[in-house]
């Protein structure tokens, strides 16, 4: 489904001094259908009371339905988010959350994306559902 053939090393090198690299965000896997990553529960990504904050599972979630739509996209287009929702379902203090953004929508000029955020024991953290517009790249 992804037109835009890419791989993990190459994601990571652009992911290079962004917010992506500062929350610790590493895509790990690109299947036919999904773009995964991890992202620390440190104190990076903490709320001040130990928590997981909700803003950095968002961005998570952005990161990847972005990066996804972007690779699903028609040559010569690209993507913006033009909504994002997050439900934060279970607390995380430590460790390590894995997302993971696989399509329900790809169409040409919108795409719909869910993202579910889950902890290194498989429950789930946050699902997220990011809607992108399709646009010709500039």
């Amino acid at each position: 489904m992804f037109h835009n053939e890419t791989t993990v090393d190459a994601l990571n090198a652009l992911s290079r001094n962004t917010a992506i690299e500062t929350l610790g965000i590493v895509f790990t896997e690109i299947g036919p259908d999904f773009v995964r990553a991890t992202m620390p529960v440190d104190p990076r990504t903490h709320q001040p009371y130990g928590l997981l904050h909700g803003g950095a599972s968002a961005l998570l979630a952005e990161t990847l339905g972005s990066t996804a739509g972007g690779m699903a996209a028609p040559e010569g287009c690209g993507v913006v988010g033009i909504e994002i929702n997050a439900n934060h379902l279970r607390g995380a203090r430590g460790g390590t959350v894995t997302g993971t953004a696989r399509p329900l929508h790809v169409g040409r000029s919108t795409q719909v994306w869910e993202i579910r955020i889950e902890d290194g024991a498989g429950k789930l953290v946050c699902v997220s559902r990011l809607t992108l517009a399709v646009i010709p790249k500039p």
